[in-house]
């Protein structure tokens, strides 16, 4: 028998409102169910203005629901201090952005090491990682490199390195193949999906690609902020 995976991201009726002043309330999310297993491959698909990008910033506990409940790890993300929602954050979650998001005045490797300093690692141990990271993924001679002088493809993989530093459960995805060709595209897609067969990472993607979706087990689709519709668990 397979044992019930736990659940590792939980949205309880969350809702997600914004004071527009004059304009009065825009409700952006509404009525969001969400429960996400560890191990899954999840995408969060809707066209533009579904509310993808709130949805990426609320998963991804970078912001709290105006109602509702989220709980990362069985623990309520609103209960949180500030500094204890941002460890755990960076513990659990590694981010990976469409605009890659690096530091222009860093190297690739500086970039990659960044994560764990944040949390206090030593610097020894973060350089040693970051190397194995960016070696793994075939930047062994592009590390002493800043973002401008790499491609499209390359900034990515550091992003993805970058995303992996500190060995997070989940890693979120949000347009990752949107500025890259259809070759580096298709190495990002297969990268995830070894992340997720291979190693069990919790994989979240956020797009609007009809291609890429293909990858998830499970398809949530996202429209005027409301969940319409969830494709579950194909095998």
């Amino acid at each position: 028998m397979s044992k019930t995976k736990k659940s590792i991201l939980k949205l309880a009726n969350v809702w997600k409102s914004y004071n527009m002043g004059k304009a009065g309330i825009l409700t952006v999310l509404k009525k969001i169910n969400l429960d996400v297993k560890q191990g899954e491959f999840v995408a969060i698909a809707g066209p533009s203005g579904s509310g993808k990008s709130t949805m990426m910033n609320i998963v991804g506990a970078l912001d709290i629901p105006t109602q509702g409940s989220i709980y990362l790890k069985n623990k309520s993300i609103s209960d949180m201090s500030e500094s204890s929602l941002a460890e755990l954050r960076g513990e659990t979650i590694g981010f990976i952005f469409q605009q890659f998001n690096l530091i222009p005045t860093l190297s690739a490797l500086q970039n990659v090491m960044l994560p764990m300093e944040f949390i206090n690692k030593p610097t020894s141990f973060a350089k040693k990682r970051a190397e194995y990271l960016l070696k793994t993924l075939g930047l062994a001679d592009r590390m002493h490199h800043k973002p401008t002088e790499l491609s499209g493809g390359q900034q990515q993989r550091v992003a993805i390195a970058r995303s992996l530093a500190n060995d997070p459960e989940i890693i979120l995805a949000d347009e990752p193949t949107g500025n890259l060709d259809s070759e580096a595209g298709k190495f990002i897609m297969n990268f995830l999906n070894t992340l997720n067969k291979k190693h069990g990472k919790t994989v979240i993607l956020i797009t609007h690609d009809v291609h890429l979706i293909k990858n998830a087990k499970k398809i949530i689709y996202l429209k005027d902020g409301m969940i319409i519709k969830t494709k579950g668990d194909k095998k």
